[in-house]
């Protein structure tokens, strides 16, 4: 069999994204500097001129989705429809790569945060600030908005990835199916919201929570600026 050989340079950012490309397609499991050899019909030896190891070709691989997903159009929009579009754009950055939750959950459970994880944090910590929530509330604020977007993000990836390519709908259906069948005195409240479930929109959840974190954000703003007026 013959060898492809590559006829262009090989870069940085040429790994990372033949790093993103075997992520989506094999998970971390796969990422190998044999599966990126193959992929760019090169040697490991001149990945490792690049690159340092997998966890650095993980946070690369990481931080280009995450900087692609928060690279908003200009245009002056008010900060809390730049709160929509960042977080919308994470939700469907994890939905094309689901590996990414797992990367940026870990990168928030080091000791010292990395690129990806600080890059979400900033971009919504400068819009939290424009929101008129008082200075001591900003890192409180902000961070439950991130753990709120990585999480459902995160949860709505997982549960696509753990479906084993079943129509979304029918899973859903099958479910809501469960949870009608649940005993009523001991979960009224599955069986009353099992139709809700069963016809709902997962990014349009998504959404509708932002909103309420949102909103959460402006009643703890005047609420603060109520008390200290009296």
């Amino acid at each position: 069999m013959a060898t492809r050989k590559r006829t262009d340079a090989l870069t940085r950012a040429r790994i990372v994204d033949a790093a993103i490309a075997v992520l989506d397609a094999d998970e971390e499991a796969g990422l190998t500097f044999r599966a990126l050899s193959q992929a760019l019909a090169t040697g490991p030896g001149a990945i490792y001129h690049h690159v340092s190891g997998k966890g650095e070709l993980l946070d690369a691989a990481t931080e280009a989705v995450v900087t692609a997903a928060l690279d908003l159009p200009g245009g002056g929009a008010a900060p809390r429809e730049e709160v929509h579009a960042l977080a919308l754009g994470l939700f469907d950055a994890i939905d094309d790569h689901p590996w990414v939750a797992a990367q940026l959950a870990a990168q928030l459970a080091r000791t010292s945060a990395h690129g990806a994880s600080l890059r979400i944090l900033e971009a919504l910590g400068r819009r939290v600030m424009t929101l008129g929530v008082p200075r001591e509330h900003w890192f409180t604020t902000t961070t439950a908005l991130l753990y709120y977007v990585l999480g459902a993000a995160g949860q709505n990836a997982a549960a696509r990835e753990s479906s084993g390519g079943d129509d979304r709908a029918a899973v859903l259906a099958r479910e809501a199916d469960a949870w009608e069948s649940l005993p009523a005195e001991d979960f009224p409240f599955l069986r009353a919201v099992a139709a809700q479930m069963r016809d709902h929109d997962d990014r349009e959840q998504f959404t509708a929570g932002v909103d309420l974190v949102l909103a959460g954000i402006a009643a703890s703003g005047a609420r603060v600026s109520g008390g200290s007026a009296r």
